[in-house]
């Protein structure tokens, strides 16, 4: 089944479903009308008999290949200094997608802290953090954002894809890159104004 059919069986539109779909944590989502309808729909399965046949695993000889990118080499990785032109956005719509359902996140930590030239370990919690998070500019400074960033820069060129359009419009509006160091929560700004970020990670101020 296709998920366009399942949104339609379920009555839901495509926006409720994705919203669902990209919550993380075991309770996340679990109070939104698209959970009770989800769950409605496989206890009824249940009931009739019949189980949802859940996706075959990937063999870890079959992971790893997935995840290999040694071959590649980016300009500044040796001393964590490779430009990143993604939002936290993008890159954690990468991620979601990435994961289901080939790749486990233990193995997606392990390839991403391959990233950092200091040996560091990222960790399947820190993985979470970053995934709960929503904003383009939101959770920039975690090692999540960098290492993913890498990760997928490289496998781009791996399969030889060209860059987005969305990759190429943050480059020319960041040409220094995007900030990786800096949480930017402190800015000044009218009483009657606040600060946020857009899709492309810029400030702007909105009246209150």
């Amino acid at each position: 089944m296709k998920v366009g059919e399942f949104q339609k069986i379920i009555g839901m539109s495509s926006a409720a479903y994705q919203r669902l779909m990209n919550q993380s944590g075991t309770y996340k989502g679990s109070e939104c009308e698209t959970y009770f309808r989800v769950f409605a729909f496989f206890k009824k399965l249940e009931l009739q008999g019949l189980k949802a046949v859940p996706p075959k695993k990937v063999k870890k000889n079959e992971e790893k290949k997935v995840l290999d990118v040694s071959d590649v080499k980016l300009d500044g990785e040796d001393t964590q200094e490779v430009p990143v032109y993604e939002t936290c956005d993008e890159i954690r719509k990468k991620i979601r997608a990435f994961l289901k359902p080939d790749v486990s996140q233990p193995a997606f930590c392990q390839a991403i802290s391959k990233s950092f030239p200091d040996g560091r370990k990222i960790q399947s919690r820190q993985l979470n953090a970053f995934l709960d998070k929503k904003g383009s500019m939101s959770g920039n400074t975690s090692s999540v954002f960098y290492g993913a960033y890498v990760f997928f820069e490289k496998l781009r060129i791996k399969d030889g894809k060209p860059k987005s359009d969305m990759r190429q419009e943050m480059e020319n509006i960041h040409p220094g890159e995007v900030n990786t160091t800096d949480p930017m929560m402190w800015w000044t700004c009218r009483d009657n104004e606040r600060p946020i970020h857009d899709r492309y990670g810029r400030i702007q101020f909105v009246p209150n």
